[in-house]
């Protein structure tokens, strides 16, 4: 469960986040919409421990997590660039969460195959980011951010670069991810439709402020 208390945060005078409070249960699927600039990836950031909020707590599941270091908040981020290390193999980007975590090497390996198996990338583990199309830069990213088992996925614009062809197809597996793994997901998101298709809870922001939730 994510507990939003009262979160703020402002920058050189100027508020991004007011007052945003929020909810979201366990294993709940939820989308956020909001117009460009109005602090949707900002809470993102906050959430996951890269910007620390002016005011306000964060709790996952119960625990403060506000002060923590963002590795020790199980959380799993996708950022809209998808923020592959270019000069990593796909085996190494997907390994790089258990491997900084100091699992075995066999271990590591065991994930890393499982998860490649899950997505349909195992056949590019070998492969450098500039080898891939946009969809398989796509599933390794989602690979990546589950190889530390996260309880909470958080998700920028994770569809904006691919192509109408292949969206039904990464909707569906974001369906599916999040039921396997039990997730509770947070996706941002500027699309009605993905956000119909994907959200039980739906949030919107404007100008840093939560507006009424709904849900599907």
């Amino acid at each position: 469960m994510i507990q939003l208390e009262q979160l703020a945060w402002k920058v050189s005078g100027r508020t991004i986040l007011e007052s945003v409070s929020v909810a979201i249960p366990a294993n709940t699927y939820a989308v956020l919409m909001g117009p460009t600039g109005c602090g949707k990836t900002t809470l993102l950031e906050i959430l996951c421990g890269l910007r620390q909020p002016t005011a306000g707590r964060v709790r996952l599941d119960g625990v403060d997590v506000t002060d923590l270091e963002p590795r020790e908040r199980g959380i799993g981020y996708v950022p809209q660039d998808l923020a592959l290390f270019p000069g990593l193999r796909v085996r190494e980007q997907i390994g790089f969460a258990p491997k900084l975590r100091g699992l075995p090497p066999a271990e590591i390996e065991s994930r890393v195959e499982h998860l490649a198996g899950q997505f349909g990338i195992a056949h590019l583990l070998n492969r450098l980011p500039d080898m891939l199309s946009g969809g398989e830069k796509q599933r390794v990213a989602l690979a990546r951010a589950l190889a530390a088992q996260p309880r909470l996925l958080l998700l920028d614009e994770p569809l904006s670069a691919l192509d109408e062809s292949m969206r039904a197809e990464a909707v569906a597996l974001l369906q599916r991810v999040q039921q396997e793994h039990a997730l509770t997901v947070l996706h941002v998101t500027h699309s009605s439709s993905e956000a119909a298709a994907l959200g039980t809870l739906h949030l919107r922001m404007v100008a840093g402020r939560l507006e009424a939730e709904s849900r599907a």
